[in-house]
């Protein structure tokens, strides 16, 4: 339908329903009128807007008490027509906002809201007034800012004020703040707006100026309220803030007289509402800004929403553009806003930060201030620097991020200047200082020092390659969260990328040097400045004339970083730095080590004193006092040698990475310490030497460690073998043989004949003292031969006897029994035929080729043993002998290197079984009276001796080992049998569960006779008891699985026995019956096992 555009007929089509709303105020009437309003075009209403504005008004004026539903409706008609008209007249704008104001205010007190109003009914009136303040002209407008509105325009404001702050609703608090913008001609909608000049934006602001304290300090409560108000409201009120701060304070009104004019006398008491903006005013009222912005950055800096974070710094660039002089106290605050912007997580903040970076710096320098710049960047630098520990320890997580993140932004700002800047010492102490507070490690963990490797985290699979475990992440003093650690590490690097690296490291070196609470602190940041000159995850950096250069661009002097990085090296693997204690008990110490392996108590105190004790002892002589060894080091001071340890191995990692392949001259130097802390028994600093070796080997183009290793051996050796000779001096290079062992091949083994002897000389030299930590290194040696010379036999060749064994047996019939048997009678009787003793002579004849092979050949000459198994044998010689070592820890670890030795030499009966001898009898006392946990792992030597010898073993074991342990089965069955759940953890019950994992492959494998597997049946029958424990069942069933294997007869016949669920009648009437003991017996405690290995066998069918 075509809109009416005539005037006279548009006013013919409203006429009849303003009367009747005039008559009978309602919602249906104001709905009547409101869509008859969008039936006429905008220029007619134009025409009729003062006729229709009428009723509307009329409503709104009526003293009784009006419905919601009703305010609501002529709102809403009301805001249509001012939508689209324009008001013209200065009553109607005064009129309409003074009654859409008492629409929303409180009759008692104007400037607060209505407290019974609703909510539908507030944004439909602010609504209307948004549309009002638009629709004014602009020689009307500027009317609401005289002097003598400065009442009326003062309640409105106060009213807004309050809704957008004490508002529940976000659409009220919102609409306010817009209707507040409108008002105070700050609106950013994109509508046509009033333009304001120089002179009416003077007087604006002259006005304005009289609210300035209370719009800021509401606008400055909303933004630090509730976080539930939305994104949306802060954004706005920052806007808002800055918009009115900008406009009373701008620099361009303030100049010249600087003073308003004084208001004339007629305006009476009004008059004393306004304010003259003299320099005492000006200055007074920048003081107060600044608290309530300082207040402003701390909300905001750090908010959840982009948007909020992208006002404040449009925000900071407002003011700085528009009032650098008048808040002169403010300029440091919003200058830091701006750059802590600079590493914002959102792009079009951090572009937003830097387009505003770039126009502060060319302002600075379009007034000749170009070096002021700078200079406030490098004051700001120095008093954040000053106040960071402060700051760190006081404020929350989001503070600090904001705080580091400022931190940064200075120095991407200042960029190349960054080297001028730290020339100055001043700037140098502070920001150094506040680096080494700032990361200061929390190290009184118990856990760190408790954390013992049996470096099982080095570990290398068949395919040689090494895996890594995960190192542990640090723990801070002051905080807690990875981001804000990760900001640190990127001020480090970008202070190493932009400034001189010879001073820094030396600066630092020298903290590193003096300060024993700084060191670690020193060496973490000194292994990020090397990397940030190197290049190394430096982001994008602001040039400040317009211009980012990526971190990826910098190319460094090589030789002079290389210099830099030997330097810190050698520093760091100086004897009083790197052979630091990480335990009560250091190799360097042996003597005080106690026989028994127990660690003595560690004292918790971090303030021990260290200095050694003194008792005076008087005695008959007058003999001086007698100095007592030193206090041993408390958990604190071993927790702080711990993580030094590891931060200078993550150092010489990183710097292995930042030279690439220029590093390979310093490998050579520093490859032999981190080897040494590879075989260190604490957890992180095994962890750290073994990361330092694959950066290195990374680095240097190695493909793996074992490449790194082989390539450098002839180095290795040799230092090795030096130091082996000065045991006293280098404690620690046996466990840089056991690392080299772990992570190499058998490519090695030519280069450690000659070494292995020096070991296993040492070793004969020094049995009391070191001979824990030289098995430790054999233990690793025998480990690797074992898995570079895998061996076969002991996995194959019993197997296969026992394959054709039962193949026999299952060809075996009654017919071929009987013939073998006559056989065997008739050579007995001697009356076997002599056409078989011819036959069997004729193939007994020997070979006479062979014989004249065997006449022709030398004499035996034993041929020279394989170097691996040279090196086992050898090492097993010196097992043999330790075996009765007093300490129960060398024991265990002598019976691994035992087990081990038997494994290698597996492939050779002839060197084997002579050794087998030789340790049989240490071996049997370790079985029989060591202490149980030696028992437990001397039977699984036995059992791998039974797997490799075989028969060699089987008249030792049926007559010295097989009593012992069926007895101490039979003895202790009652006892587990009657244990409750507990029982499981006691060793008693780990050493019932090896005997019976292992009893039964040593019977297979030593084909033990008769009487021996019956004293093995009658001592596990007990365990096929439901009372024992599952596992010990599940145990003795694997036994009773593997006899079947040596004799199935006498076992079907003992399982019977026990428990018979059939009864047998003879295939034969002249054949006698089958009665067994078992037959007719109730169920028992044993009925379940021995069905269960009844029936898995099959037993009677197959051998009745």
């Amino acid at each position: 339908m075509a809109q009416i555009n005539d005037p006279k007929i548009a006013f013919a089509y409203l006429r009849p329903a303003c009367v009747l709303l005039t008559r009978q105020p309602s919602v249906a009437n104001v709905e009547t009128l409101g869509g008859q309003l969008r039936d006429v075009d905008d220029a007619t209403l134009q025409q009729l807007q003062d006729y229709v504005l009428f009723p509307l008004r009329f409503v709104l004026k009526q003293p009784a008490p009006r419905k919601d539903g009703l305010v609501e409706a002529v709102a809403e008609a009301m805001a249509y027509l001012l939508e689209t008209t324009c008001v013209q007249s200065w009553d109607t704008l005064r009129d309409l906002l003074s009654e859409l104001c008492l629409c929303l205010c409180s009759p008692t007190d104007p400037g607060k809201p209505a407290p019974a109003t609703s909510e539908e009914v507030r944004v439909a009136v602010l609504r209307c007034l948004d549309a009002l303040l638009h629709a004014a002209y602009g020689d009307i407008v500027f009317r609401l800012f005289e002097p003598s509105m400065l009442p009326g325009l003062g309640a409105a404001i106060s009213l807004l004020l309050a809704l957008g702050e004490q508002d529940k609703s976000r659409g009220v608090q919102a609409a306010a703040l817009r209707c507040l913008q409108a008002l105070t001609l700050r609106c950013d909608c994109p509508q046509d707006h009033v333009e304001v000049s120089g002179e009416e934006a003077r007087v604006l602001g002259s006005t304005l100026a009289s609210f300035l304290p209370g719009i800021t300090m509401a606008l400055t409560r909303i933004v630090s309220g509730d976080m539930r108000q939305g994104h949306a409201v802060t954004a706005r009120a920052l806007r808002l803030w800055s918009r009115m701060v900008g406009l009373v304070l701008a620099d361009s009104q303030l100049q010249g007289a600087g003073v308003d004019a004084r208001p004339g006398l007629e305006l009476g008491r009004v008059g004393e509402l306004m304010v003259q903006r003299t320099e005492d005013w000006v200055r007074g009222t920048s003081g107060r800004l600044a608290l309530l912005l300082r207040k402003i950055i701390s909300c905001c800096s750090a908010h959840q929403h982009w948007r909020v974070r992208l006002e404040l710094v449009d925000m900071a660039n407002h003011l700085l553009a528009n009032c650098s002089v008048s808040l002169g106290e403010c300029v440091g605050s919003l200058l830091e806003t701006l750059v802590g912007g600079v590493n914002d997580e959102e792009a079009r903040v951090r572009e937003r930060c830097e387009a505003a970076l770039r126009g502060v710096a060319g302002r600075s320098q379009g007034c000749g201030r170009g070096q002021t710049f700078s200079d406030v960047l490098s004051e700001s630098l120095h008093s954040l620097a000053t106040s960071l520990p402060r700051l760190m320890r006081t404020s929350d997580d989001q503070r600090k991020l904001f705080i580091l993140n400022v931190f940064l932004g200075y120095l991407k700002v200042l960029g190349p200047a960054v080297c001028v800047v730290l020339a100055s010492a001043t700037h140098l102490q502070r920001v150094s200082q506040a680096l080494l507070q700032v990361l200061e490690l929390d190290v009184t963990d118990v856990r760190i020092v408790e954390e013992r490797s049996q470096r099982v985290a080095m570990e290398t699979d068949a395919a040689g390659t090494s895996v890594v475990a995960p190192s542990q992440s640090k723990h801070f003093l002051y905080f807690t969260d990875e981001r804000i650690f990760a900001i640190l590490v990127e001020i480090c690097r970008m202070l190493g990328y932009h400034g001189d690296v010879y001073l820094l490291t030396d600066h630092f070196l020298d903290w590193y040097r003096e300060s024993q609470a700084y060191r670690k602190q020193a060496a973490l940041v000194l292994k990020e400045l090397v990397a940030g000159a190197a290049g190394m995850g430096v982001g994008r950096s602001w040039g400040g004339q317009g211009e980012e250069a990526e971190g990826q661009g910098y190319a460094p002097n090589l030789e002079e970083l290389r210099a830099v990085v030997g330097t810190i090296i050698e520093e760091y693997t100086s004897l009083a730095n790197w052979h630091l204690a990480t335990s009560q008990e250091t190799d360097s110490d042996p003597d005080k080590q106690d026989q028994h392996g127990s660690p003595r108590l560690l004292s918790i105190s971090s303030h021990a004193d260290r200095r050694p004790l003194q008792l005076q002892l008087l005695n008959g002589s007058g003999g001086g006092p007698i100095q007592l060894e030193p206090r041993a080091p408390t958990v604190h001071q071993l927790n702080s040698n711990i993580w030094q340890l590891c931060l200078q191995l993550e150092g010489i990692g990183c710097f292995a990475q930042a030279l690439g392949p220029a590093f390979r001259p310093l490998l050579m130097t520093s490859l032999y310490s981190v080897l040494e802390k590879a075989g260190e028994e604490s957890v992180l600093v095994s962890q750290a030497a073994l990361g330092a070796m694959w950066a290195a080997s990374e680095a240097c183009g190695y493909g793996s460690l074992t490449e790194l290793i082989n390539a450098n051996a002839d180095y290795l050796v040799n230092d090795v073998s030096l130091n082996l000779q000065r045991l006293a001096l280098h404690p620690q290079a046996p466990r840089v043989l056991s690392v080299m062992f772990l992570h190499s091949d058998p490519s090695l083994l030519p280069l450690l004949g000659d070494l292995v002897q020096d070991l296993l000389l040492a070793l004969d030299l020094s049995y009391d003292h070191r001979a824990p930590l030289f098995c430790c290194v054999l233990h690793s040696l025998l480990k690797a031969l074992a898995r570079w010379f895998p061996s076969a036999r002991g996995g194959t060749a019993e197997p296969n006897r026992t394959k054709m064994a039962s193949e026999d047996q299952e060809v075996l019939d009654v017919r071929h029994f009987l013939q073998d048997y006559q056989r065997q009678k008739q050579l007995a009787e001697g009356t076997w035929g002599e056409e078989e003793e011819e036959e069997a002579g004729e193939t007994e004849l020997p070979d006479p080729s062979v014989a004249t092979e065997t006449e022709t050949e030398g004499p035996d000459v034993k041929a020279e043993l394989p170097a691996h198994l040279a090196i086992a044998k050898d090492v097993m010689e010196r097992c043999t002998h330790l075996l009765s070592h007093p300490s129960l820890r060398l024991r265990l670890k002598v019976l691994d290197i035992l087990e081990l030795c038997v494994c290698v030499l597996s492939e050779r009966e002839d060197e084997l079984l002579p050794m087998a001898h030789r340790c049989w009898h240490p071996l049997l006392l370790r079985l029989t009276t060591d202490d149980p946990l030696a028992v437990l792992r001397a039977f699984r030597v036995l059992c791998t001796l039974g797997e490799t010898c075989g028969d060699f073993l089987r008249k030792r074991v049926s007559k010295e080992v097989l009593p012992k342990l069926t007895s101490s089965l039979t003895n202790q069955a009652p006892v587990s049998a009657r244990a409750g759940p507990i029982y499981s953890h006691t060793l008693a019950y780990k050493l019932q569960l090896a005997v019976l994992q292992g009893l039964g492959s040593l019977c297979l494998r030593l084909d033990l006779g008769e009487s021996d597997l019956n004293s093995v049946c009658e001592a596990c029958l007990p365990y096929l008891s439901c009372r024992q424990p599952a596992k010990l069942q599940d145990a003795c069933l694997s036994v009773f699985r593997q006899l079947t294997q040596v004799d199935p007869d006498a076992l079907w016949l003992t399982l019977n026995e026990l428990h018979c669920p059939h009864s047998y009648t003879a295939p034969h009437p002249d054949l006698e019956p089958v009665v067994l003991s078992g037959q007719g017996s109730a169920r028992n405690e044993f009925t379940d096992n021995v069905l269960r290995l009844l029936e898995e066998f099959d037993l009677p069918q197959k051998h009745l």
